[in-house]
């Protein structure tokens, strides 16, 4: 018949029993109930090292796996973070290809400028941000991402760069396109203040001119001078030739300020009738004969009545008034 085993107890009585036989303690002599103490010591002793071990072997596993949850967390946050980032910078770059013309030269961070390559803007066109230009001074645009931001600080927008012409992303990862006041910010604000009046001005002998017909948003935006001064001169001209009607004025420059002017416009002759599509064809060939700045970025016809006119960005300042 096998012999059960031990307890933890009777183990560890045998054993502090031995130790003691074999190692006497000097005049302590070791009477039952001292010894059961000193047995009943070393249980709570070793069993609350028993204990430890198995909650510290089962709560190991727990512990790696929050510490492998905080890490996994910390990368997807990671990943996302630079996603974004890297897609708000396309969209910029997408943006500067498209709208901006292709005389501007545009700086920009390493990074920036290596997306706005890719989208097709000639590297002749860009000037790196950094040591070797300190400022954007000598371009016509900045583009204002988290890096440009961090080194120029509030010289950005209260020395180079006073007005956003289009924005792009949100929070700290927002791209702001910015166009650069060569002569300082108080010159450029002068200077803006001043094609104001004279947008004004031109806007309303266009809502007086008879041979142009529009609708009532499009006198509001004339009457505010929030057309570019190079779409009213061509309004003026194309009305000259033959009368015209304006659909509206639009623009594809998200978040740009207040002050930045509308840069596009949809117009078609007076009267729709069989000889349309010829004024049209008319109408474009004036447009695509002209010289810059009032030469057009885009001037097309669509669905053979409408003919839509774009012009770039920046819009220029001291058009109308010669300056």
């Amino acid at each position: 018949m096998q012999r059960p085993e031990p307890s933890w107890p009777q183990v560890i009585a045998t054993t502090v029993r031995l130790w003691l036989d074999r190692h006497p303690v000097a005049g302590i002599k070791m009477t039952g109930w001292r010894l059961l103490a000193l047995v009943a010591g070393a249980v709570i002793v070793i069993s609350a090292a028993v204990t430890g071990i198995v909650i510290g072997g089962q709560a190991a596993p727990a512990a790696r796996a929050t510490l492998h949850d905080q890490a996994t967390s910390s990368g997807s946050q990671s990943a996302a973070s630079l996603e974004a980032a890297t897609a708000t910078r396309a969209s910029a770059a997408r943006w500067v290809s498209a709208q901006v013309g292709p005389s501007a030269i545009v700086s920009c961070d390493p990074a920036m400028c290596a997306a706005l390559q890719a989208s097709g803007v000639a590297a002749s066109r860009l000037v790196v941000l950094g040591t070797a230009a300190p400022d954007p001074l000598g371009s016509d645009l900045v583009i204002a991402t988290p890096a440009v931001r961090s080194q120029f600080g509030a010289r950005l927008a209260g020395v180079y760069a006073p007005e956003v012409i289009a924005s792009f992303g949100s929070g700290t990862g927002r791209i702001d396109i910015r166009a650069v006041a060569p002569g300082g910010t108080a010159a450029y604000d002068s200077q803006l203040a001043a094609d104001l009046s004279a947008r004004i001005a031109a806007g309303r002998q266009l809502i007086g001119n008879h041979r142009i017909t529009m609708p009532a948003a499009a006198k509001a935006a004339l009457r505010a001078g929030q057309v570019d001064s190079r779409l009213l001169a061509m309004l003026a001209a194309l009305a000259a030739q033959r009368p015209i009607r304006i659909l509206a004025f639009d623009d594809s420059s998200p978040g740009a300020s207040a002050a930045i002017p509308l840069r596009g416009a949809e117009i078609a002759p007076a009267r729709a009738g069989g000889h349309t599509a010829a004024r049209l064809r008319t109408m474009l060939s004036f447009l695509e004969a002209q010289r810059l700045p009032f030469l057009p970025m885009r001037a097309t016809v669509d669905r053979k009545s409408t003919l839509s006119v774009d012009y770039a960005a920046p819009s220029p300042l001291g058009l109308l008034s010669g300056n």
